[in-house]
């Protein structure tokens, strides 16, 4: 029996809730695992988790024997990365997680100038909306958009971004152009929602925040599809900064009710705490951070807000 086999095995298994999720994230037929489970616990004399029909329950022992072996793992990790020269040059893969249009625009593009400079480094991009857990999903950085909670993670600022409403030229000239949030009652504007209705636009004035009811004859899910809207001439939308950055440049699209807008939302990239940084993290933060920050500079000057890094 391979024991660090065994180990990873029984930590997939107890990760995942179950032995067949430790099958599927582990591509090991489910006999396979649990015979490694088997084994290990054959090999202790001790019972490690208690199979239900539904899930994976660890006993006393077990629940002591997975956060030494999890402990173990690591270790070794870190062991077999110093002996690869991890931390002496920038080697080996990232993983690396943005939101989906964010990333596309700005993440991606610096990734792949990234690669180039460093030959020997591959990067995994998985581009979500989603919050995904860094620790448990062994994310080795992930730009995140908004507040963050306390936590132990390292954070990187690179910027800030705002929500901002716009307008085609055209909807404009025939339409006039709304002097206060109040006006909006009068126009035609775009909503982005899904099944569920969101006709409320925050807007920030002497007392705070300020919710303003709208009226949406064009809504859709997506932010590409409020700018195309909005492009087309149906109405106003309200998008972040960074979204409407492409055509604010070009002229289709112009920033109006910049003096009411919400407080910005910060930029970060988050990573966790490690007793000896492997280089190739070093040199990705080194990389990105600066191209990031004049990227959401850029994108702030374009749409006439100040940028505050």
């Amino acid at each position: 029996m391979d024991r660090f086999e065994a180990m990873r095995t029984l930590l997939a298994a107890v990760d995942g809730g179950s032995l067949s999720a430790a099958s599927r994230s582990l591509g090991v037929p489910l006999p396979t695992v649990s015979r490694r489970v088997s084994d290990l616990e054959a090999l202790l004399g001790s019972q490690l988790v208690v199979r239900t029909s539904r899930n994976l329950l660890l006993t006393e022992a077990g629940t002591a024997y997975v956060a030494s072996a999890r402990r173990i793992l690591e270790e070794l990790s870190e062991a077999e990365r110093a002996a690869s020269g991890e931390y002496r040059a920038p080697r080996g893969e990232l993983l690396v997680t943005a939101p989906i249009m964010f990333g596309t625009l700005n993440v991606a593009p610096i990734v792949h100038n990234f690669l180039a400079a460093y030959p020997d480094v591959a990067v995994r991009l998985v581009l979500s909306d989603w919050v995904i857990d860094l620790v448990e999903s062994h994310i080795d950085v992930a730009l995140r958009i908004g507040h963050l909670p306390d936590s132990a993670l390292m954070v990187r600022r690179v910027g800030e971004i705002r929500w901002m409403v716009c307008a085609s030229r055209d909807y404009l000239t025939r339409r006039g152009e709304p002097r206060t949030p109040a006006d909006l009652s009068d126009h035609d504007c775009i909503a982005f929602e899904e099944l569920q209705r969101h006709r409320e636009w925050p807007f920030g004035g002497a007392n705070g925040i300020e919710q303003i009811a709208i009226g949406a004859r064009f809504s859709v899910n997506t932010a590409d599809g409020v700018i195309g809207g909005a492009i087309a001439g149906l109405g106003i939308a309200r998008v972040l900064s960074y979204q409407a950055a492409d055509g604010v440049r070009s002229g289709t699209l112009l920033p109006i009710l910049t003096d009411w807008a919400p407080p910005p939302i910060p930029v970060q990239l988050v990573y966790a705490a490690h007793r000896q940084q492997p280089f190739k993290l070093r040199a990705f933060l080194d990389f990105v951070v600066p191209r990031l920050q004049e990227r959401l500079r850029v994108i702030a000057e374009h749409c006439g807000q100040a940028s505050n890094v």
